[in-house]
């Protein structure tokens, strides 16, 4: 069974961008490649636990486990060493990656304190947006309750668009709410 959200791609976004566009070739037109999800836990350099309750919270969020990522490099001054793990990502495709923006456009967002929309601001020039959030509370499935601390991620959505334009296109259409 295919998700909504890839549903409304295939049946009327795909043609809307086709049009818009002028994209003679079907395969040519913008779509989502993959979503990363990234946790950084600079406070896991002194207590490791944090990071055990990162995966387990990330993995509730997207249905995989995440990968644990360490430092590239000794920062003196944060008492970082390399090798260090400190932070977690984990990188939806295919059908987790539609269930999990159908999560996040249509349940989690409106669910934002004082939320009047993302940022139009933060494509990176080559059609990828990324977006910042500062509580993981937000979604759902996490148990309040069990949590002892909110926590932050970026969540990069990397799309096959040549330029922001059309990224900005294929997620207003796909239901992503831009701010004015």
């Amino acid at each position: 069974m295919a998700s909504r959200l890839k549903e409304l791609y295939q049946n009327e976004v795909r043609r809307k961008l086709q049009d818009e566009f002028q994209i003679k070739n079907p395969m040519a037109v913008p779509k989502v490649e993959k979503v990363v999800l990234n946790m950084g836990m600079g406070e896991a350099i002194s207590n490791a636990k944090i990071l055990d309750a990162a995966v387990d919270e990330l993995t509730t969020i997207t249905g995989q486990k995440p990968v644990v990522t360490k430092a590239k490099k000794s920062i003196a001054a944060f008492k970082l060493r390399e090798g260090v793990p400190i932070g977690t990502m984990v990188t939806l495709r295919g059908e987790k990656m539609y269930e999990f923006l159908d999560r996040l456009i249509n349940v989690a967002l409106p669910r934002v304190r004082d939320f009047r929309g993302v940022p139009t601001k933060s494509f990176d020039g080559r059609g990828n947006y990324t977006l910042g959030i500062r509580d993981h509370l937000i979604f759902p499935e996490i148990d309040p309750v069990k949590v002892d601390k909110a926590k932050g991620m970026n969540i990069t959505i990397v799309t096959s668009a040549k330029s922001d334009e059309q990224a900005r296109t294929l997620l207003r259409e796909l239901g992503m709410p831009f701010g004015k």
